[in-house]
């Protein structure tokens, strides 16, 4: 059976799925269409239910629960790895200060709509265009995600806000930013077959880091081989092989006051 993969080219994703893209594990019969997308377009074709398996921001899926379900094995959480809001030194911000956000549905956005809910002129923009758009002054500061965390002093840009730490701060558990989650409309044994595939994936991919070299170069948006560890390193935890009790948890906060008849968990 051939199911429709979508996740993005960024270093921690490819790494987890390199094993079961390239057959590198049993996959129990199960072949995959790839599409590669920036995490907020898999987040609107998810509203959709357009991909049979897609990763998306915790954000969106709280909007699609009826649609998917969430797998144990293949999330981003973790502490010390959230959303960064950055600035040029010299701008001062404004409630009007004009904030480049890598996606209305993204996790990062809910989480500066609850820890800056003054900052309303925002600017939806491709994660990777986000650094250079508050160094050309077309905003007056971004919202960075993914690999940009371990770059954008070298460009001259500070930090404003940590919002992992406010989210940790605020809860005490680690931050949910992306899952992987399986169409409802396929029939349950699918569901749990490819559940079972992800997490042999996920740990092939940490037990053989060399492995999936290749792929993750071929698709990452930084280069240098110590920007892509470091990006693995922290996205690529103990939560990615099993959300365990405390990262249920933190997904379950995501949802708090938001009524369903659906349940989260595959």
């Amino acid at each position: 059976m051939k199911l429709t993969l979508g996740f993005s080219p960024c270093p921690n994703d490819t790494f987890i799925f390199d094993a079961l893209v390239h057959q590198k594990i049993d996959t129990e019969g199960l072949e995959f269409e790839v599409i590669f997308a920036d995490v907020e377009q898999l987040n609107k074709w998810a509203f959709d239910g357009k991909l049979d398996v897609t990763k998306l921001s915790y954000n969106a899926f709280t909007r699609c629960i009826e649609k998917y379900v969430l797998l144990d094995s293949g999330s981003a959480l973790g502490r010390n790895c959230g959303p960064i809001l950055l600035k040029k030194s010299e701008t001062i911000l404004t409630p009007d200060s004009k904030i480049a956000i890598p996606g209305k549905y993204t996790t990062a956005n809910m989480l500066l709509s609850v820890s800056n809910p003054e900052y309303t002129n925002k600017v939806e923009t491709l994660f990777s265009e986000i650094e250079n758009d508050v160094l050309s002054g077309k905003v007056d500061a971004g919202l960075i995600i993914h690999e940009n965390r371990f770059t954008y002093q070298d460009k001259g840009l500070e930090k404003v806000k940590d919002l992992g730490e406010f989210w940790e701060e605020k809860t005490g558990l680690p931050i949910p930013l992306g899952g992987i989650v399986v169409n409802r409309d396929l029939p349950l044994e699918v569901q749990k077959k490819f559940a079972r595939v992800l997490r042999k994936s996920v740990e092939f991919a940490i037990a053989n880091r060399e492995s999936s070299s290749e792929f993750v170069k071929c698709h990452a948006q930084e280069m240098e081989t110590e920007v892509i560890d470091a990006h693995i390193n922290l996205y690529v935890n103990e939560f990615s092989v099993s959300l365990g009790e405390e990262g249920r948890r933190s997904v379950e906060k995501v949802f708090e006051g938001i009524e369903t008849k659906n349940n989260i968990f595959l």
